[in-house]
């Protein structure tokens, strides 16, 4: 196995097929690979924070340890890290991961026609960050290489001033980082990381709509920075204007710089992006079988380089060689992987509640004050549009209702939404976010 990264990619299915999908999402899926010591028998893992290490350790143990075995056989010893612990690891880092500089850097990142004015712009912003577009707002579907700028203008401007002050973080994350700034009263630490940065990059920014303490932090954060001359790049799945939930001034502010698209992988691309991503694994594709992955997988990148790095790792791990049969297969598998799982009613509700500051539990109680209400009726038609299940069904998850009840919730929200044009496309947009999660 010449790198870590290929082997934790095994260990994540394994992960993935044993929990569900928000578990994984929440806990695992944020993991990243630092350091496999074959010698000592060690490996090193690195997350966000102390209370995501504390959560891994007292749940989730076993389930690695399985992971681990299933690669390399038992007795592996598992060590998590937090970023301040694992500066010391991050030159043994590098050299242990050499996939990681194809994440990280804009040579890397294969330009075609369905991307080359997002490409430009944030070379460009990369280049002379502050004055050259400020904010630069990228949008696209999931896995078209958004991300993948991101670092790229990270990784170029740390290249060319290694004293600047950068921050990554994506837009649920901070979120849920002011949530325990308020809770921990460390709001004055929250604001100065974020408004002392020298360049701030935002992923999946749609996910700070609707959430009033989230906006309104963000936009002091935002004029503090605009205002000092320090970029600002944001990535999200839709131009600024469909964000419905975000407020006016935010979205012109969003609206003030530069706007650029991704759009899916021509055929061209697709195939340059396969025999890339080949060559930097190391690895030989016979033309036909990168023919069929490019024919096969169409809109998604990230699908295109998880096949390649799948069949690597097989190659490699079971002596697999590499033909179109056994690319099929791996195809199936990845595209299995990435069907989301089902909706059910606890994710719908605990989506609404979680946009309107509350809990799942006072949604399914019978507390009547006008917020708790208005949610609820949202949470219940949301339910309806989503699921399509029976009335009877729907009152059953809220709280025993009965039939009657849920009728009226549904009529008094297609009302509301009628009269109010505001009410109806924040509606749309919580339905919307949630079926995209």
């Amino acid at each position: 196995m010449d790198s870590f990264n290929e082997a934790w990619n095994i260990i994540c299915d394994y992960c993935k097929n044993n929990i569900t999908q928000i578990a994984y999402n929440t806990w695992i899926s944020k993991i990243e690979p630092v350091k496999m010591d074959f010698n000592e028998g060690k490996a090193i893992l690195m997350v966000p924070a102390e209370f995501h290490r504390q959560t891994l350790i007292r749940g989730y143990m076993k389930l690695l340890n399985e992971a681990f075995a299933s690669v390399f056989g038992p007795g592996v010893e598992i060590i998590i890290t937090v970023p301040d612990e694992a500066e010391t690891h991050e030159k043994d880092s590098r050299e242990s991961n050499p996939d990681i500089d194809y994440e990280f850097t804009f040579d890397t990142f294969i330009v075609g026609s369905s991307n080359k004015f997002a490409h430009a712009a944030s070379l460009a912003v990369a280049t002379n960050p502050g004055r050259a577009y400020n904010p630069l707002f990228i949008y696209g579907n999931s896995g078209l290489g958004k991300t993948h700028l991101l670092y790229a203008i990270r990784n170029e401007i740390q290249k060319n001033d290694p004293k600047k002050k950068i921050i990554y973080v994506k837009g649920e994350d901070f979120t849920n980082e002011l949530v325990e700034a308020l809770m921990k009263k460390s709001n004055i630490e929250f604001r100065q990381k974020y408004r002392q940065s020298d360049v701030l990059l935002v992923d999946d920014i749609q996910f700070i709509g609707g959430k009033e303490s989230t906006q309104e932090e963000f936009f002091h954060t935002f004029n503090t920075l605009y205002e000092a001359k320090c970029q600002i790049v944001l990535t999200s799945d839709r131009p600024p204007k469909e964000i419905k939930t975000l407020e006016d001034r935010l979205r012109s502010r969003f609206e003030s710089g530069l706007i650029a698209d991704i759009q899916p992988p021509d055929f061209e691309t697709r195939i340059a992006i396969i025999r890339r991503k080949a060559e930097l694994l190391d690895i030989e594709l016979p033309g036909d079988v990168t023919e069929y992955i490019a024919t096969r997988l169409k809109s998604n990148i990230r699908q295109l380089e998880g096949v390649v790095k799948k069949l690597k790792a097989k190659n490699q791990l079971y002596g697999d060689k590499i033909t179109i049969n056994v690319a099929q297969k791996t195809i199936s598998e990845i595209l299995n992987n990435d069907q989301p799982p089902p909706l059910t009613v606890e994710m719908i509700i605990d989506e609404v509640a979680r946009h309107f500051g509350l809990t799942g539990d006072d949604i399914r109680s019978s507390k009547r004050n006008s917020n708790i209400s208005n949610a609820r009726q949202i949470a219940i038609f949301a339910v309806r549009d989503i699921t399509n299940m029976s009335m009877n069904l729907i009152g059953e998850e809220f709280g025993g209702r009965d039939h009657s009840t849920i009728v009226y919730a549904l009529k008094q929200i297609e009302k509301n939404m009628e009269k109010d044009p505001k009410l109806k496309a924040t509606v749309n947009d919580i339905i919307k976010n949630i079926k995209n999660r």
